[in-house]
């Protein structure tokens, strides 16, 4: 298994981006905790995030906000 590249400055690693992303969807959306990880966890089944593992510059606040928005709407 290879190791992940260590996050830019400025940057999330991939795990704090998903986290990031959840957690946007829960307040913007005003949904439960649950249900944001489940959106999140079938964005990612779905591989909706495809690439940001490997680039962690993608892995942005700005992104964030755009993912969440994203995973909300295919996802809901």
């Amino acid at each position: 298994m290879k190791k992940a590249k260590p996050a830019p400055r400025g940057h999330m690693s991939y795990e704090q981006h998903l986290d990031e992303v959840t957690t946007l969807i829960v307040e913007k959306y005003d949904l439960a905790d649950e249900a944001a990880i489940a959106m999140v966890v079938r964005a990612q089944a779905d591989d909706f995030f495809s690439g940001h593992d490997d680039d962690p510059t993608v892995c942005t606040l700005d992104r964030a906000h755009q993912d969440a928005r994203d995973v909300y709407k295919k996802y809901r």
